[in-house]
């Protein structure tokens, strides 16, 4: 019965550790921080016609976007370096002061079980004028 128990316990243990149950899925580790360096423009006049905002910058990954005012916006990735987005007239309609970001989003992990990946990172903010 000892014997019999012994590779009972053996064999629980053999599938557990090889069906990963006692790995855990590993948390998401920290994504790549952008930084803006700069805007082209950094202003405009209110009441204009839309236009292309470029943001330069540092660790922009292919699916950065841009945010204007907190809002995400069509963002066409030129490198790691530069993103540009159309920015409607009626965004630039009233004098105003406008926060723009621009956000790496989360990758998914390809651990087991779905661990690892990245978090979402965004950047600081830099402010453009509405004249």
């Amino acid at each position: 019965m000892k014997t019999l128990s012994t590779v009972l316990v053996t064999v629980l243990v053999a599938f557990t550790l090889a069906c990963g149950y006692s790995s855990k899925a590993a948390a998401p580790a920290v994504g790549a921080m952008p930084s803006i360096a700069a805007l082209a423009p950094d202003n405009t006049n209110s009441g204009g016609p839309a236009f292309v905002l470029t943001v330069n910058g540092t660790s922009f990954s292919s699916k950065a976007t841009i945010n204007w005012n907190g809002t995400a916006q069509t963002t066409t990735f030129v490198s790691a370096n530069q993103l540009t987005a159309t920015i409607a007239a009626t965004d630039i309609a009233n004098p105003t002061t406008v926060p723009i970001t621009v956000t790496n989003p989360a990758t998914a992990g390809m651990g087991m079980y779905g661990g690892g990946g990245t978090l979402a990172e965004t950047s600081s903010a830099m402010n453009f004028t509405v004249n």
